[in-house]
């Protein structure tokens, strides 16, 4: 048994066991070449829109963590756009000093918090050494029209001071029709700015979406840069004996298909991050206890897995229809 199979480390560190690791999908490769666009192009702003629970706010830290490997120069933010009663000046400025982790993002008057945040990107920038500053608004159609024009003046202030302030507004399917609402009304001066571009956000959409994200796991190392990947972890003796993830790619697209059939859901499949992630979760850690030379998991154990995994009863809940582009 895998169990008896020495590790690295304490397997209650592992980052599949904390939950603190995310993986490429199809969808957040698309986020990562438009954020790269828009830098090269200097573009100000994009639209990243889609269902929820889709995958979205994974993206954003995977997009982040992407860009500090590759661009440690640039500074990034992820501010969590809060739901509010009223639309005040005071609590949009705390919430985006709260973002560039000021340490009294409450305190001050309003102009006072336009000031200290404007400050602290600049500072930020300074110590990274580079004028280049990504914000990730997430739950972005939150925003009302006064909040993107106050988003907007940040724009202005940093582009006074060299600065260059590249605004990514994620959310859901209601951002395109604010953007429309806004270029009806003439706001074209917000448009140009935030909404230059538009993606929109999907799920896994078939088999060889599956097998990309599975070979996250077959492929991923921790500690980085040990011979230990994540499906080795859990099963080492099958991984050496040959034993991928990435080979039951199809078994697991079904085994989601049968579920999403079985329970009447309206639309095509196509699978939430968070529900995909869970399945190959319980399917590893389910395992762990039968791994052998030459243990693959049988086909029942991933349809287990899937039934576990929330899909069937997030989708219930929410209602919701997602629908391939």
């Amino acid at each position: 048994m895998s169990l008896q199979v020495p590790r690295p480390i304490d397997p209650s560190l592992h980052p599949l066991a904390t939950g603190n690791y995310r993986i490429a999908t199809p969808a957040i490769q698309e986020f990562y070449d438009l954020v790269s666009r828009c830098l090269r192009y200097r573009i100000m702003g994009a639209l990243i829109y889609g269902p929820s629970r889709i995958g979205k706010t994974r993206s954003i830290e995977y997009v982040r963590l992407l860009f500090a490997r590759n661009y440690p120069k640039v500074t990034s933010y992820h501010a969590q756009c809060e739901h509010k009663p009223r639309h005040a000046e005071g609590p949009f400025f705390a919430n985006l000093l709260e973002a560039v982790r000021h340490p009294e993002p409450n305190a001050g008057s309003n102009p006072a918090k336009r000031m200290r945040l404007t400050a602290k990107i600049r500072e930020a920038a300074a110590r990274a050494g580079s004028g280049t500053v990504l914000l990730f608004c997430d739950e972005a159609q939150r925003y009302n029209e006064n909040e993107y024009e106050w988003l907007r003046d940040v724009h202005d202030a940093l582009d006074r001071q060299q600065i260059k302030l590249f605004t990514f507004l994620v959310g859901q399917e209601e951002l395109l029709a604010q953007k429309t609402s806004l270029q009806i009304t003439g706001k074209t001066q917000i448009v140009s700015r935030l909404m230059v571009e538009e993606l929109p956000f999907y799920g896994i959409r078939n088999a060889e979406d599956v097998a990309t994200c599975l070979l996250g796991y077959d492929e991923t190392t921790y500690p980085e840069g040990s011979a230990w990947t994540f499906t080795r972890f859990y099963l080492p003796q099958a991984f050496d004996s040959g034993y991928r993830l990435v080979s039951d790619a199809h078994v697991l697209w079904r085994a989601f298909e049968t579920a999403h059939h079985k329970a009447n859901l309206p639309g095509r499949l196509e699978i939430p991050m968070e529900s995909f992630v869970r399945a190959v979760e319980i399917l590893l850690k389910e395992s762990e206890v039968r791994d052998s030379r030459g243990y693959c998991p049988e086909e029942a154990f991933w349809s287990h897995a899937v039934q576990h995994c929330g899909y069937v009863q997030s989708r219930h809940a929410t209602g919701r229809v997602l629908i391939t582009a």
